[in-house]
């Protein structure tokens, strides 16, 4: 886990503006600096869904994982209440105040997967950073494989639904 401290909207560390009274926030109840008055940790599986849920928003994105890992994903989509992860493809490295993340993704046939991963890097950066405070200092992007059109309609029909009940 991490932990982060929070600043106010305008950037300053310092306890807010005046409240109308004249007094500064927070003034007369201990600490001045909300900071003094706790911490916020941040779990690395939090950031980890925060890249993985960024990633997926990019069109050109088909799926996120290696060959393996999408193979127990779709195994795990099947199964009642299962779903898909949503750190499937995605690893993080969270420090106290900066996170790196790797991600292992699928691209959709004809896109230009040098700007699919330019605009990945980009979303996924500007989510953490967003929603967390953390500095983001790199975000690899893996293309392992990508989609051809057609390719997952193949598979089903090669894979014909038995009836539940005979």
């Amino acid at each position: 886990m991490t932990e982060t401290t929070q600043q106010s909207r305008s950037g300053s560390s310092a306890a807010g503006g005046a409240s109308p009274g004249g007094r500064q926030l927070g003034e007369g109840r201990g600490a001045t600096d909300p900071r003094a008055r706790g911490r916020t940790t941040i779990a690395d599986g939090v950031v980890g869904k925060i890249a993985g849920m960024a990633a997926r928003d990019v069109e050109g994105v088909h799926a996120m994982g290696s060959g393996m890992a999408r193979t127990v994903g779709a195994v795990r989509e099947r199964v009642p209440g299962g779903g898909r992860p949503a750190t499937q493809g995605v690893k993080v490295e969270v420090g106290e105040v900066q996170a790196a993340v790797n991600l292992d993704i699928v691209v959709e046939y004809g896109v230009a997967i040098a700007d699919v991963a330019s605009d990945v890097r980009e979303n996924v950066i500007e989510a953490i950073e967003r929603m967390t405070g953390l500095e983001v200092v790199e975000v690899n992007v893996a293309v392992g494989d990508v989609n051809l059109p057609g390719e997952e309609e193949d598979e089903e029909e090669q894979q014909p639904e038995r009836p539940r009940l005979q």
